[in-house]
């Protein structure tokens, strides 16, 4: 079975983020391949792993972990296909702590496909762009479709510290959707790559 993780992108107490993720799983779980037993969706969130800031000795390419919590997270990153990454925009890119994420791994990341949902004021579309080229670098297959929540249209809001209700406008579960497909897809194809051809 393909396990995809949705990857709760930000830290912040009253995250906008967790709301949207729940979402994206109350989706996933009516998809399909889901219901066939053919692909598996877990929420994974950043704040539970309690990651400092990189601190690890050696650089990730070599897969060196000294720390506990490294191990922990890796040992989670590895278990998956695929990711979905549920991310907000701050200041033009993606939150630090997503970031700082990303970068205490390397090979566990390589050759699975990665799919975006952003939010924010502006549809959280330039830090997906930035989150793109991150993980193009540590190898991952990025998914074309992607999923952009406005902070007006797409949640019921009651103060802008607020997490607020999720009110998707009609378009976003089709192309939530598409973007589970596509993820789904090319995370069966990249699996060929990770594991040795059968004798």
């Amino acid at each position: 079975m393909i396990r995809i993780a949705i990857v709760v992108g930000s830290t912040r107490p009253q995250r906008r983020s967790a709301v949207a993720a729940r979402w994206v799983a109350e989706v996933a779980a009516r998809h399909r391949a889901v219901v066939a037993g053919e692909a598996g969706f877990e929420v994974v969130d950043l704040a539970e792993y309690g990651l400092p800031v990189l601190d690890e000795p050696a650089p990730a390419l070599f897969g060196h972990y000294r720390h506990p919590h490294t191990r922990r997270w890796a040992e989670t990153v590895a278990s998956f296909d695929g990711f979905v990454f549920v991310t907000p925009e701050y200041n033009h890119s993606a939150p630090a702590a997503l970031k700082n994420a990303i970068d205490f791994l390397y090979a566990e990341w390589a050759d699975k496909a990665a799919g975006f949902v952003s939010h924010g004021v502006h549809g959280g579309v330039r830090a997906v762009e930035h989150l793109r080229q991150v993980m193009t670098e540590v190898g991952a297959a990025n998914v074309r479709t992607q999923v952009a929540l406005s902070a007006f249209t797409d949640f019921e809001l009651s103060g802008p510290a607020e997490p607020g209700v999720i009110a998707p406008g009609p378009h976003q579960e089709p192309t939530l959707t598409e973007l589970l497909d596509e993820v789904i897809a090319w995370s069966r194809a990249l699996r060929t790559l990770r594991e040795p051809a059968a004798a």
